[in-house]
């Protein structure tokens, strides 16, 4: 068994993280923290878990790390990082903030606004999009997560640009994610009154995980790609849909993202012309992609679904972990999708 700690554990991925990884059959949850939360029972916060033998919330300073094989940390941006960088080097990390997922301080700086707290740390961070940068996770200690919107938006545009087989200046996205992505602190922009019965876009212009795309697009094609992207926030609790549009040809389409993830577990290329739901990934670690006709020749719709708190945050981290500990990725990450 790994002992591991997860920081952060009263948030929204923290309690992800908790519940999947009570049911990992070689992970072991060593400690908690949850700063505002700390001395009480997991199950006095989160009652539906309230079964699970579990440390009770504390510090972070009241860790012992001498016992640790890994670390979560489920921080703000900033925090995290200010965190992580006292924390001892021979334990893994998996960080789930945006503090080490884009490649030099600048472009944090022009991105968050704040100076990055430990710059010297972010080239040995490996970008945790798992199925493009798998070699990478099992031989790195240090991995930063993806944004929940980039994962759902690069899993099928990667292949395309990859490949050469869309143009590159006219790709646009349009994506809809439930309110949970916003984290579980209070603020107004989120309660329910102001999200219910209704559908608005937010941070139309320089959404933050644009800096991903633009970063793993440059990767993955060799040139600077900015796609346009619109996000918005659905009036439910948790998952992303991407309506993405593109410029190529249908069959080339479908056939390069189907050949490109017919072996991987958590990838689902669904039939040309499937519409697809949230529902259909809701709580599970799958991301399902559709290939359809468009109205207007010459165009293609692609779309993306994912559970933004499992395959796109705490799922994500996990099928990372198994591959730092050289165990099967699917560990403790194949329950079926809850429905409805």
């Amino acid at each position: 068994m790994f002992n591991v700690a997860i920081l952060g554990a009263s948030g929204y991925t923290g309690v992800e993280l908790v519940r999947l990884i009570s049911m990992h059959p070689e992970f072991k949850i060593h400690s908690l923290s949850g700063e505002t939360k700390s001395g009480l029972k997991f199950g006095e916060v989160y009652p539906s878990l309230q079964y699970l033998n579990l440390p009770n919330l504390c510090y972070v300073s009241d860790i012992n790390y001498d016992d640790l094989d890994l670390v979560f940390c489920a921080l703000p941006h900033t925090k995290s990082a200010t965190i992580i960088n006292k924390l001892p080097r021979n334990i893994k990390i998996i960080d789930l903030s945006a503090d080490f997922r884009l490649n030099t301080d600048s472009l944090y700086k022009k991105w968050y606004g704040v100076d990055h707290p430990c710059p010297d740390l972010l080239s040995k961070f490996i970008y945790g999009l798992t199925e493009f940068y798998r070699t990478d996770i099992k031989n790195s200690d240090y991995i930063a997560c993806t944004g929940c919107n980039s994962a759902t938006g690069l899993y099928p545009i990667i292949p395309l640009v990859s490949e050469g087989i869309i143009e590159f200046d006219d790709i646009i996205i349009n994506l809809a994610t439930g309110v949970s992505g916003a984290g579980r602190k209070a603020n107004e922009f989120i309660i329910h009154s102001e999200v219910s019965e209704g559908f608005s876009p937010y941070n139309v212009k320089s959404h933050r995980h644009l800096a991903e795309f633009d970063q793993e697009l440059l990767k993955f094609s060799g040139k600077k790609i900015r796609v346009t992207f619109t996000p918005h926030l659905l009036p439910q609790n948790r998952g992303i849909l991407a309506t993405i549009y593109v410029k190529g040809d249908l069959k080339k389409i479908y056939n390069t993202l189907y050949m490109r993830y017919e072996n991987e577990p958590f990838i689902n290329i669904m039939p040309i012309n499937s519409i697809l739901s949230t529902k259909h990934v809701r709580g599970s670690n799958y991301c399902n992609i559709s290939v359809c006709e468009s109205s207007k020749p010459g165009t293609v719709i692609v779309l993306s679904t994912l559970d933004n708190l499992i395959k796109g945050s705490s799922g994500q981290a996990i099928q990372n972990a198994n591959l730092m500990f050289d165990l099967d990725e699917t560990l403790g990450l194949s329950s079926p999708p809850i429905y409805p």
